[in-house]
């Protein structure tokens, strides 16, 4: 029997790769290829990008092998009916025909079909399949890096709304934060927790560094703003996260990206703001751990659409 393979694809605002994912999650060495997006890119440079790594993962099917569909996690905001994309971190794209783009070329090799869904659904996908989220019903998978996703899995189905944005709680806010997002609003958990943007803070405060490893060193040599900095946008989370248990009576919380591994103190910073709320059990009793994954989550969770694709909701 040929063996069964996912064609992964996670679009982000920096990158974008393809791996083939076999049917227990796993990503096949020598198949993980990756090309630059940018917020800087226009259209076309970012469509080649995408065909690249494509026809390069393509290429490296297996003999033997075949195609069983083709998965898609893709920075939000996103039309996952239609196919449209328009990355907030991509301004070129604005509903923007990935599936259509992705299909027109493996469509030359092979009829499996392209499912497309947010990344942070994704992430959410391999976190429940093979990473720290194993046996939970009702999760949500965050990713807390150059900006902040997440996915949502409640009675053990995958929520994405009628858009396929649900479960965006980088867009949440956090009340008594003012600080600008890109999205146009005040206060959103991305515009206060985010690798730069927590980096933002801290040069704001007088810090001189400019990177999120520098801001990391900082806090682990006792340096006051780099401490002030992650204290304060850890909180920042415990406060959305908790909002969002409020909301749809989460279990468990997982949290990848760079920017989580700054500091292991960071998910104490999370949970103090989280048991603030005393009287409400149902808010307290969520878990929030890291990532078990590290960083193929993104495309092990493209794969899980095809894999697992029994659990799309």
């Amino acid at each position: 029997m040929a063996q069964s393979l996912a064609l992964a694809i996670d679009l982000g605002g920096t990158k974008v790769e393809s791996a083939l994912v076999d049917p227990d999650g796993m990503l096949l060495a020598g198949t993980r290829f990756r090309r630059p997006t940018g917020r800087d890119s226009d259209s076309a440079a970012i469509a080649a990008s995408v065909e690249s790594v494509v026809r390069d993962a393509l290429a490296a099917v297996p003999d033997g092998a075949e195609i069983a569909g083709v998965g898609i996690g893709a920075a939000g905001p996103l039309n996952e009916q239609a196919g449209l994309v328009s990355p907030l971190n991509l301004p070129a794209w604005r509903d923007y025909p990935l599936v259509e783009l992705v299909a027109s070329i493996t469509s030359e090799v092979t009829d499996a079909p392209v499912t497309m869904r947010m990344d942070g659904l994704c992430i959410t996908l391999a976190e429940q399949w093979i990473g720290a989220a194993q046996g939970a019903q009702n999760l949500m998978g965050m990713v807390v890096s150059t900006g902040i996703g997440g996915g949502l899995i409640l009675h053990g189905r995958t929520v994405s709304g009628p858009t396929g944005n649900a479960g965006h709680i980088g867009h949440v806010q956090v009340a008594g934060f003012v600080d600008r997002c890109a999205c146009g609003s005040i206060g959103c958990i991305e515009a206060i927790a985010s690798g730069p943007n927590t980096v933002a803070w801290a040069r704001s405060q007088g810090w001189d560094g400019s990177t999120g490893e520098q801001l990391a060193a900082g806090y682990a040599a006792g340096d006051d703003v780099p401490r002030r900095a992650i204290e304060r946008s850890g909180r920042a989370l415990g406060h959305a996260i908790a909002s969002a248990t409020a909301l749809v009576d989460l279990d468990l919380v997982t949290i990848g990206g760079g920017f989580s591994q700054a500091t292991g103190d960071l998910f104490g910073f999370i949970r103090q703001s989280i048991d603030e709320r005393h009287e409400f059990g149902f808010v307290t009793k969520v878990k929030v751990v890291p990532s078990g994954l590290s960083g193929d989550g993104p495309l092990i969770g493209a794969g899980a659409l095809v894999h697992r694709a029994e659990l799309l909701g």
